[in-house]
């Protein structure tokens, strides 16, 4: 699974830790987040991450 980080803030989603503290457990994919899921550090929405290219 990819990560994700987000543009604005450089926040960094990675699937293996996922977003416990927001709900989401670890192993979920990015692109199975909830659509109203939200960067939990400056609060913008999915459509402002890139995928991380390792």
């Amino acid at each position: 699974m990819d990560k994700y980080f987000c543009n604005p803030c450089g926040y960094v989603y990675d699937p293996e830790k996922g977003d416990p503290e927001n709900g989401i457990a670890p192993g979920t994919a990015f692109e199975d987040l909830p659509d109203d899921w939200t960067c939990p550090l400056c609060g913008v929405e999915k459509s402002s991450f890139q995928r991380v290219i390792e």
